[in-house]
């Protein structure tokens, strides 16, 4: 083999191999390729249908509660409802009869349920009853130990409404008015203390119905913050019960409602000192009017108006220390509204 064919063959040689490895390199990159596209694909498929989609989405309640059978304000009054009674129909018990055209309940606090309840939606005149209302703001938002001035307003009122008697220029604490309002049921009390605790009259019965929505009471309206009749100021006997018992929060309010009388000491506008002795509205505190056998009257309110009748909302306790509500709206008289309110009562001890 001469010098030239020799350089031939090992020309021919490594072209040969130069040629394997572009083949090698081409192969090589094809996979590549391949595994490339195989984990794309399954990023794809688990961004779209593995663990990634199920991550959570932002909470919708009109997603969440869509096809069930509770809507949103369904669901809000469930859990405003669970520390209520609920009345969804009238509850009827053997021992109690009210007369046409009246409203009633009788709810065990402790169990939250409805033993009885006659009209309990229906709307109602609520008399002197509005002064739950009076003094629960009262106790939320004023000094009590505040001394407050009678002004002309407060005594100005209409002829024959239940007053202590103050006049104009009259100095006493706000405490000693909540007490008159409560006890006594002064209607010049109340209007002393609305002016004192809301700047105006007006300004504190926006709030009397401010706070009342807030306690979900859906069918109660005030214009006044003693409950003189109006034909625009009403609300229910279950409204009621919603207040009384926010009232119960308040300590110094059953204090002062299961006293039997109260003694109020005051100053007049000329300096005098004078006492005026005030006899309770609810007859069970006063004796007029017993209560059945191992009941104990926590506290409440007395009501009556020509057109609200007589009537009574009260916090109760029976043998065993377990608290009920009970409500009596519109008796023609005061000795049927005991007997009505009796009769309500003798079954708070069989629960």
């Amino acid at each position: 083999m001469n010098r030239t064919t020799s350089k031939n063959s090992a020309r021919a040689a490594r072209i040969r191999r130069r040629k394997r490895k572009r083949i090698m390199k081409t192969i090589l990159l094809l996979l590549l390729m391949a595994v490339l596209a195989g984990g794309g694909g399954y990023l794809v498929y688990t961004l779209n249908m593995g663990a990634l989609a199920e991550l959570p989405e932002t909470f919708r309640a009109s997603r969440e509660f869509s096809g069930s059978d509770l809507s949103v304000d369904q669901k809000r009054a469930k859990s405003f409802a669970a520390d209520l009674c609920v009345v969804e129909e009238d509850v009827p018990l053997d021992s109690v009869s009210l007369e046409s055209g009246q409203s009633g309940l009788l709810f065990d606090l402790s169990n939250k349920k409805v033993l009885y309840s006659n009209g309990t939606y229906n709307r109602v005149y609520p008399a002197s009853i509005t002064k739950i209302m009076t003094a629960m703001l009262a106790l939320k938002y004023g000094n009590m130990d505040e001394t407050v001035t009678i002004t002309q307003e407060n005594v100005t009122l209409e002829e024959g409404s239940q007053v202590c008697g103050f006049q104009a220029g009259d100095r006493l604490t706000l405490d000693q008015l909540v007490h008159c309002l409560l006890v006594y049921s002064g209607n010049d009390a109340a209007s002393a203390i609305a002016e004192y605790v809301g700047g105006s009259t007006s300004n504190f019965v926006d709030m009397m119905n401010s706070y009342a929505a807030k306690l979900g009471c859906t069918g109660t309206h005030f214009t006044n913050p003693h409950g003189l009749q109006d034909e625009n100021h009403y609300t229910t006997p279950y409204d009621i019960y919603l207040m009384l018992k926010e009232a119960l929060k308040y300590p110094e309010f059953t204090e002062i409602t299961q006293l039997s009388s109260y003694t109020v000491e005051y100053t007049r506008a000329d300096g005098s000192q004078m006492a005026t002795y005030l006899d309770a509205t609810d007859h069970y505190l006063t004796g007029e009017a017993s209560t059945p056998r191992d009941v104990t009257i926590l506290g409440g309110k007395t009501g009556t108006t020509s057109e609200a009748g007589n009537c009574l909302a009260l916090l109760s306790q029976n043998a065993y220390g377990n608290p009920y509500i009970s409500i009596v709206m519109g008796a023609s008289s005061k000795e049927l509204l005991y007997q009505q309110m009796s009769s309500l009562l003798v079954n708070i001890n069989g629960n």
